[in-house]
Protein backbone atom coordinates (compact mmCIF):
# COMPACT_ATOMS: atom_id res chain seq x y z
CA UNK A 1 0.00 0.00 0.00
CA UNK A 2 1.58 3.65 -0.59
CA UNK A 3 -0.10 6.39 1.25
CA UNK A 4 -0.02 9.43 -0.31
CA UNK A 5 -1.06 12.69 1.31
CA UNK A 6 -2.83 15.17 -0.69
CA UNK A 7 -2.69 18.96 -0.15
CA UNK A 8 -4.38 20.90 -2.72
CA UNK A 9 -4.09 24.38 -1.23
CA UNK A 10 -5.98 27.13 -2.59
CA UNK A 11 -7.16 28.93 -6.45
CA UNK A 12 -7.08 26.13 -8.46
CA UNK A 13 -5.29 23.41 -6.56
CA UNK A 14 -8.10 21.53 -5.56
CA UNK A 15 -9.16 21.59 -8.95
CA UNK A 16 -6.25 20.34 -10.29
CA UNK A 17 -5.44 17.85 -7.55
CA UNK A 18 -9.05 15.86 -8.05
CA UNK A 19 -7.98 15.72 -11.42
CA UNK A 20 -4.59 13.83 -10.60
CA UNK A 21 -6.67 11.84 -7.83
CA UNK A 22 -9.28 10.26 -10.82
CA UNK A 23 -6.19 9.50 -12.81
CA UNK A 24 -4.38 7.76 -10.11
CA UNK A 25 -7.09 5.83 -9.15
CA UNK A 26 -7.71 4.31 -12.48
CA UNK A 27 -4.35 3.81 -12.92
CA UNK A 28 -4.19 1.74 -9.47
CA UNK A 29 -6.93 -0.32 -10.59
CA UNK A 30 -5.31 -0.73 -13.79
CA UNK A 31 -1.93 -1.94 -12.21
CA UNK A 32 -3.45 -3.74 -9.34
CA UNK A 33 -1.70 -0.60 -6.85
CA UNK A 34 -3.13 0.15 -3.61
CA UNK A 35 -3.09 4.14 -3.30
CA UNK A 36 -4.31 5.24 -0.09
CA UNK A 37 -5.12 8.98 -0.37
CA UNK A 38 -5.54 11.80 2.97
CA UNK A 39 -5.95 15.59 2.57
CA UNK A 40 -4.71 17.89 4.77
CA UNK A 41 -5.28 21.81 4.60
CA UNK A 42 -2.36 24.11 3.76
CA UNK A 43 -1.57 27.68 2.34
CA UNK A 44 -4.10 30.28 2.51
CA UNK A 45 -7.14 27.48 3.52
CA UNK A 46 -4.90 26.88 6.04
CA UNK A 47 -3.92 30.30 7.60
CA UNK A 48 -7.69 30.89 7.62
CA UNK A 49 -8.74 27.63 9.59
CA UNK A 50 -5.61 27.23 11.83
CA UNK A 51 -3.93 31.17 11.63
CA UNK A 52 -0.61 29.14 9.93
CA UNK A 53 0.41 28.17 6.19
CA UNK A 54 1.77 24.60 7.73
CA UNK A 55 -0.36 23.30 10.45
CA UNK A 56 1.68 20.75 12.60
CA UNK A 57 -0.93 18.11 11.56
CA UNK A 58 -0.19 18.86 8.17
CA UNK A 59 3.34 17.99 8.42
CA UNK A 60 3.43 15.37 10.72
CA UNK A 61 0.82 13.10 8.13
CA UNK A 62 3.68 14.31 5.18
CA UNK A 63 6.40 12.52 7.36
CA UNK A 64 4.16 9.26 7.66
CA UNK A 65 3.16 9.25 4.21
CA UNK A 66 5.42 7.80 1.27
CA UNK A 67 4.79 11.22 -1.21
CA UNK A 68 2.87 13.91 -1.04
CA UNK A 69 0.83 15.52 -3.93
CA UNK A 70 0.70 19.49 -3.81
CA UNK A 71 -1.91 21.52 -5.95
CA UNK A 72 -0.96 25.23 -5.03
CA UNK A 73 -0.91 27.93 -2.73
CA UNK A 74 -1.23 31.35 -2.43
CA UNK A 75 -3.65 34.42 -3.38
CA UNK A 76 -3.57 37.79 -3.53
CA UNK A 77 -6.10 38.47 -0.25
CA UNK A 78 -2.38 37.06 1.65
CA UNK A 79 0.20 39.64 0.61
CA UNK A 80 -0.83 42.01 3.32
CA UNK A 81 -0.10 39.13 5.69
CA UNK A 82 3.56 39.20 7.84
CA UNK A 83 5.57 37.09 5.52
CA UNK A 84 6.55 33.76 8.03
CA UNK A 85 2.67 33.50 7.54
CA UNK A 86 2.02 33.76 3.71
CA UNK A 87 0.46 30.93 1.67
CA UNK A 88 4.16 30.39 0.20
CA UNK A 89 5.69 29.57 3.19
CA UNK A 90 3.93 26.50 3.00
CA UNK A 91 5.62 24.54 0.57
CA UNK A 92 9.77 25.95 1.50
CA UNK A 93 8.99 24.93 4.61
CA UNK A 94 7.40 21.94 3.59
CA UNK A 95 10.75 21.16 1.44
CA UNK A 96 13.05 21.87 3.98
CA UNK A 97 11.58 20.01 6.62
CA UNK A 98 11.45 16.86 4.69
CA UNK A 99 14.82 17.14 3.14
CA UNK A 100 14.08 17.73 -0.21
CA UNK A 101 17.13 19.47 -1.74
CA UNK A 102 16.44 18.64 -5.29
CA UNK A 103 13.87 19.81 -7.72
CA UNK A 104 13.11 17.92 -10.97
CA UNK A 105 11.18 19.63 -13.74
CA UNK A 106 11.00 18.22 -16.85
CA UNK A 107 9.88 20.09 -19.68
CA UNK A 108 9.10 18.06 -22.74
CA UNK A 109 6.97 18.88 -25.70
CA UNK A 110 3.64 16.88 -26.60
CA UNK A 111 3.82 17.00 -30.82
CA UNK A 112 0.03 17.71 -31.15
CA UNK A 113 0.64 21.52 -29.02
CA UNK A 114 3.57 22.02 -31.37
CA UNK A 115 1.37 25.28 -32.39
CA UNK A 116 0.73 26.21 -28.68
CA UNK A 117 4.39 27.48 -28.35
CA UNK A 118 5.09 31.11 -28.80
CA UNK A 119 8.04 30.05 -30.30
CA UNK A 120 8.52 28.52 -34.10
CA UNK A 121 8.18 24.81 -35.05
CA UNK A 122 11.63 24.59 -35.85
CA UNK A 123 12.82 25.49 -32.69
CA UNK A 124 10.38 23.87 -30.57
CA UNK A 125 10.09 20.27 -32.27
CA UNK A 126 11.82 17.54 -29.93
CA UNK A 127 12.25 19.54 -27.16
CA UNK A 128 13.03 17.49 -24.03
CA UNK A 129 14.98 18.50 -20.61
CA UNK A 130 14.91 18.36 -17.27
CA UNK A 131 16.24 21.13 -14.96
CA UNK A 132 17.55 19.64 -11.95
CA UNK A 133 17.40 22.95 -9.56
CA UNK A 134 18.80 22.76 -5.99
CA UNK A 135 15.80 23.50 -3.41
CA UNK A 136 16.70 24.22 0.18
CA UNK A 137 19.86 26.56 -0.44
CA UNK A 138 20.80 30.39 -1.81
CA UNK A 139 19.06 33.03 -1.08
CA UNK A 140 15.80 31.63 -0.32
CA UNK A 141 17.05 30.37 3.09
CA UNK A 142 20.23 32.31 3.74
CA UNK A 143 20.80 34.35 6.59
CA UNK A 144 20.65 37.11 7.43
CA UNK A 145 17.43 38.48 5.62
CA UNK A 146 15.06 41.16 5.92
CA UNK A 147 14.41 44.80 5.60
CA UNK A 148 15.49 47.14 8.49
CA UNK A 149 15.32 51.24 8.61
CA UNK A 150 18.00 53.54 7.71
CA UNK A 151 18.43 57.19 7.60
CA UNK A 152 16.80 58.07 4.23
CA UNK A 153 14.32 54.64 4.18
CA UNK A 154 15.10 51.11 4.78
CA UNK A 155 17.55 48.32 3.86
CA UNK A 156 17.08 44.91 2.43
CA UNK A 157 19.24 42.25 2.96
CA UNK A 158 18.92 38.80 1.52
CA UNK A 159 22.05 36.66 1.46
CA UNK A 160 23.22 34.12 -0.69
CA UNK A 161 24.80 31.04 0.63
CA UNK A 162 26.22 27.75 -1.04
CA UNK A 163 28.63 25.18 0.88
CA UNK A 164 30.60 22.63 -0.79
CA UNK A 165 28.33 19.43 0.45
CA UNK A 166 25.04 21.34 -0.97
CA UNK A 167 26.48 21.55 -4.28
CA UNK A 168 27.89 17.67 -4.47
CA UNK A 169 24.49 16.27 -3.49
CA UNK A 170 22.30 18.48 -6.25
CA UNK A 171 24.88 17.97 -8.82
CA UNK A 172 25.00 13.90 -8.16
CA UNK A 173 21.58 14.08 -8.96
CA UNK A 174 21.94 15.83 -12.52
CA UNK A 175 24.67 13.67 -13.79
CA UNK A 176 22.72 10.38 -12.56
CA UNK A 177 19.74 11.75 -14.14
CA UNK A 178 21.76 12.41 -17.36
CA UNK A 179 23.37 8.87 -16.84
CA UNK A 180 19.71 7.66 -17.86
CA UNK A 181 19.15 10.04 -20.89
CA UNK A 182 21.52 11.61 -23.24
CA UNK A 183 24.69 12.09 -21.18
CA UNK A 184 25.03 15.82 -21.17
CA UNK A 185 24.72 18.41 -18.60
CA UNK A 186 24.86 22.08 -18.51
CA UNK A 187 25.71 23.69 -15.25
CA UNK A 188 24.11 27.08 -14.83
CA UNK A 189 26.12 30.02 -12.81
CA UNK A 190 26.99 33.49 -12.67
CA UNK A 191 30.49 32.70 -12.19
CA UNK A 192 32.20 36.09 -13.42
CA UNK A 193 30.46 37.74 -10.80
CA UNK A 194 29.36 35.56 -7.65
CA UNK A 195 31.70 34.49 -5.56
CA UNK A 196 29.06 31.48 -4.63
CA UNK A 197 29.47 30.53 -8.12
CA UNK A 198 32.54 30.35 -8.36
CA UNK A 199 32.49 27.90 -6.00
CA UNK A 200 29.35 26.07 -7.90
CA UNK A 201 31.21 25.93 -10.78
CA UNK A 202 34.42 24.86 -8.98
CA UNK A 203 32.43 21.78 -6.84
CA UNK A 204 30.41 20.97 -10.06
CA UNK A 205 33.40 20.06 -12.04
CA UNK A 206 35.35 17.48 -9.08
CA UNK A 207 31.76 15.78 -9.73
CA UNK A 208 31.86 15.58 -13.23
CA UNK A 209 35.10 13.53 -12.91
CA UNK A 210 33.24 10.57 -11.22
CA UNK A 211 30.83 10.48 -14.56
CA UNK A 212 33.11 10.29 -17.48
CA UNK A 213 30.84 9.37 -19.48
CA UNK A 214 28.43 12.50 -19.30
CA UNK A 215 29.12 15.93 -21.20
CA UNK A 216 29.96 18.64 -18.67
CA UNK A 217 29.63 22.30 -19.83
CA UNK A 218 29.29 25.64 -18.01
CA UNK A 219 26.92 28.72 -19.20
CA UNK A 220 26.16 31.89 -17.30
CA UNK A 221 22.92 31.89 -16.37
CA UNK A 222 21.97 35.53 -18.82
CA UNK A 223 23.26 33.38 -22.21
CA UNK A 224 21.30 29.99 -20.47
CA UNK A 225 17.91 32.39 -20.54
CA UNK A 226 18.72 32.98 -24.18
CA UNK A 227 19.75 30.17 -25.51
CA UNK A 228 16.63 28.39 -24.31
CA UNK A 229 14.50 30.52 -26.75
CA UNK A 230 17.31 30.22 -29.49
CA UNK A 231 17.85 26.42 -29.44
CA UNK A 232 16.15 24.88 -26.41
CA UNK A 233 16.96 21.32 -28.43
CA UNK A 234 20.77 21.82 -27.11
CA UNK A 235 20.04 21.18 -23.70
CA UNK A 236 19.51 17.70 -21.97
CA UNK A 237 19.68 18.28 -18.01
CA UNK A 238 20.12 21.72 -16.50
CA UNK A 239 21.89 21.95 -13.49
CA UNK A 240 21.54 25.23 -11.51
CA UNK A 241 21.04 26.83 -8.05
CA UNK A 242 17.59 27.89 -6.50
CA UNK A 243 16.47 31.27 -7.69
CA UNK A 244 18.10 30.75 -11.04
CA UNK A 245 16.30 27.05 -11.57
CA UNK A 246 13.11 28.94 -10.13
CA UNK A 247 13.32 31.34 -12.90
CA UNK A 248 14.85 29.09 -15.70
CA UNK A 249 12.16 26.48 -15.66
CA UNK A 250 9.38 28.87 -15.72
CA UNK A 251 10.71 29.91 -18.67
CA UNK A 252 11.26 26.28 -20.21
CA UNK A 253 7.16 26.04 -19.56
CA UNK A 254 6.55 28.50 -22.50
CA UNK A 255 8.14 26.37 -25.06
CA UNK A 256 6.47 23.90 -24.19
CA UNK A 257 3.16 25.72 -24.69
CA UNK A 258 1.87 26.71 -21.30
CA UNK A 259 3.11 26.55 -17.92
CA UNK A 260 -0.20 24.15 -17.17
CA UNK A 261 1.58 21.42 -18.81
CA UNK A 262 4.67 20.98 -16.57
CA UNK A 263 5.24 18.59 -13.59
CA UNK A 264 7.67 18.65 -11.09
CA UNK A 265 9.46 16.42 -8.20
CA UNK A 266 11.28 17.31 -4.91
CA UNK A 267 13.20 14.78 -3.73
CA UNK A 268 15.98 14.06 -1.96
CA UNK A 269 14.79 12.19 1.31
CA UNK A 270 12.49 9.55 2.20
CA UNK A 271 9.26 11.61 1.07
CA UNK A 272 9.14 12.87 -2.21
CA UNK A 273 6.55 16.31 -3.05
CA UNK A 274 4.49 15.77 -6.41
CA UNK A 275 3.43 19.57 -7.88
CA UNK A 276 2.25 20.84 -10.97
CA UNK A 277 4.71 24.42 -11.22
CA UNK A 278 2.08 26.65 -12.02
CA UNK A 279 0.63 29.14 -9.24
CA UNK A 280 -2.88 28.97 -7.57
CA UNK A 281 -4.44 31.05 -10.22
CA UNK A 282 -7.23 32.56 -8.21
CA UNK A 283 -8.63 34.22 -11.25
CA UNK A 284 -9.56 30.92 -12.75
CA UNK A 285 -10.67 29.32 -9.44
CA UNK A 286 -14.14 27.38 -9.29
CA UNK A 287 -14.33 28.29 -13.23
CA UNK A 288 -13.44 24.86 -14.90
CA UNK A 289 -10.88 26.44 -16.69
CA UNK A 290 -7.64 25.29 -15.28
CA UNK A 291 -5.22 22.47 -17.24
CA UNK A 292 -5.08 19.68 -14.87
CA UNK A 293 -2.58 18.15 -16.96
CA UNK A 294 0.74 19.46 -15.02
CA UNK A 295 -0.60 18.35 -11.34
CA UNK A 296 -1.55 14.50 -13.47
CA UNK A 297 1.83 14.16 -14.89
CA UNK A 298 3.05 14.80 -11.37
CA UNK A 299 1.03 12.16 -10.17
CA UNK A 300 3.23 9.77 -13.16
CA UNK A 301 6.53 11.49 -11.44
CA UNK A 302 5.38 10.07 -8.07
CA UNK A 303 5.04 6.66 -9.46
CA UNK A 304 8.22 6.46 -11.24
CA UNK A 305 10.11 7.88 -8.66
CA UNK A 306 9.11 7.55 -5.47
CA UNK A 307 7.16 3.99 -5.88
CA UNK A 308 9.49 2.48 -8.86
CA UNK A 309 6.05 2.01 -10.73
CA UNK A 310 7.83 2.66 -14.51
CA UNK A 311 5.06 1.22 -16.12
CA UNK A 312 2.15 2.62 -14.48
CA UNK A 313 3.95 6.11 -15.40
CA UNK A 314 4.52 5.57 -18.62
CA UNK A 315 0.44 4.73 -19.25
CA UNK A 316 -0.09 7.92 -17.26
CA UNK A 317 1.88 10.19 -19.65
CA UNK A 318 0.57 7.79 -22.74
CA UNK A 319 -3.05 8.57 -21.85
CA UNK A 320 -1.71 12.41 -21.38
CA UNK A 321 -0.52 12.28 -24.82
CA UNK A 322 -3.59 10.18 -26.49
CA UNK A 323 -5.90 13.09 -25.09
CA UNK A 324 -3.98 16.01 -26.82
CA UNK A 325 -3.46 13.57 -30.24
CA UNK A 326 -7.80 13.79 -30.11
CA UNK A 327 -7.40 17.41 -30.07
CA UNK A 328 -8.70 18.36 -26.49
CA UNK A 329 -7.22 21.28 -25.26
CA UNK A 330 -8.07 23.35 -22.03
CA UNK A 331 -7.93 26.85 -22.84
CA UNK A 332 -4.13 27.40 -21.87
CA UNK A 333 -3.03 25.31 -24.90
CA UNK A 334 -6.56 26.03 -27.67
CA UNK A 335 -5.64 26.45 -31.15
CA UNK A 336 -7.96 26.45 -34.06
CA UNK A 337 -9.15 23.36 -34.68
CA UNK A 338 -8.91 21.80 -31.42
CA UNK A 339 -12.52 21.13 -29.22
CA UNK A 340 -12.08 22.94 -25.88
CA UNK A 341 -12.47 20.96 -22.88
CA UNK A 342 -13.23 22.66 -19.51
CA UNK A 343 -10.86 21.32 -16.38
CA UNK A 344 -13.42 18.30 -15.18
CA UNK A 345 -13.71 17.04 -19.07
CA UNK A 346 -9.77 16.87 -19.50
CA UNK A 347 -9.62 14.63 -16.01
CA UNK A 348 -12.71 12.27 -17.51
CA UNK A 349 -11.08 12.33 -21.09
CA UNK A 350 -7.73 10.89 -19.63
CA UNK A 351 -9.05 8.94 -17.01
CA UNK A 352 -11.14 7.12 -20.14
CA UNK A 353 -7.59 6.68 -22.07
CA UNK A 354 -5.74 5.04 -19.48
CA UNK A 355 -9.09 2.59 -18.52
CA UNK A 356 -9.24 1.18 -22.23
CA UNK A 357 -5.52 0.95 -21.83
Amino acid sequence: MFKIALLPGDGVGPEVIREAVKCLDVVGKRFSLELRFQAALVGGAAVEATGRPLPPDTLELCRQSDAVLFGAVGGQKYDGLPRELRPERAILDLRQELGLYANLRPARLFLPLIAASTLKEEVVRGIDLLVVRELTGGIYFGKPRGIEPIEGGERAVDTLIYTTAEIERIAKVAFQAAQRRRRKVTSVDKANVLASSELWRRVVNGVARAFPEVALEHMYVDNCAMQLVRDPRQFDVILTENMFGDILSDEAAMLVGSIGMLPSASIGAKVGIYEPIHGSAPDLAGKDKANPIAAILSGAMMLRHTFGQEEAAEAMEEAVANALERGYRTPDIQSPGTTLVGTTQMGDLIASELSEG
